[in-house]
């Protein structure tokens, strides 16, 4: 690629990138249902026109800061996991931390349980949405592999069955365990809960489920 083409592409992504700061930045202050196109370009001082070049609409829009979500639980999952030598640590360490990034990034939490609200064909995803199930993908596989580290360790017991559903078991777990201590803190509370109770009773009955007693599962 030539240096003229080189600074084009380097100007297109900063450009793009502007634009998903500034829908980043409304989402977290207005929430998504008040964010609006005209509203981005605003922000981000650019004419409607332009930012319609670079995002179809407000989904793709959605789409684009849903990966970014997405590589920011990678690496906390991957930081986290780095501070645990066992695998069933590791576990616990990614529990933490996603239970963390929710309450730390409520947006970006929202954005990713909207996007398990999307049934499209794989085959009919356009590139941004596309990427967005690819890095999905890689926060599991991050996932998976201190599973397998934590059978191989002896942490994790062998039967706890398939290694990529386990994973999806336990994001479903701790996604809604999240989105009730992001949503009913003060019910919560009422009950005399705090959400640092509500955190470590998770993470204990993860540990239990995965280092338990070995026990054969159903058919």
């Amino acid at each position: 690629m030539s240096y003229i083409a080189d600074r084009r592409q380097e100007e297109k992504d900063r450009r793009r990138n502007e634009i998903v700061d500034a829908a980043e930045s409304l989402y977290g202050e207005l929430g998504w249902e008040a964010v609006t196109m005209d509203a981005v370009a605003r922000k981000a001082r650019l004419s409607r026109a332009l930012v319609y070049v670079y995002f179809k609409d407000k989904s793709e829009l959605l789409l684009a800061i849903t990966e970014r979500a997405m590589e920011v639980l990678r690496t906390r999952f991957e930081e986290a996991g780095a501070r645990a030598r066992m695998g069933i640590d590791q576990i616990e360490a990614m529990g933490r931390a996603y239970m963390a990034f929710g309450l730390e990034f409520p947006h970006y939490f929202d954005a990713c349980a909207r996007l398990e609200l999307r049934a499209s064909d794989p085959a009919e995803r356009g590139p941004v949405e596309a990427a967005v199930f690819q890095m999905g993908m890689k926060v599991h596989d991050v996932v998976v592999a201190s599973l397998e580290a934590g059978q191989r360790d002896g942490s994790i017991r062998a039967n706890v069955g398939d290694l990529q559903v386990t994973s999806r078991v336990l994001w479903g777990f701790t996604h809604g365990l999240t989105q009730i201590a992001i949503t009913k803190a003060g019910p919560l509370a009422e009950a005399g809960i705090s959400v640092t109770q509500l955190t470590q009773q998770a993470i204990a009955m993860i540990r239990y489920t995965l280092a338990g007693a070995a026990r054969p599962l159903a058919d």
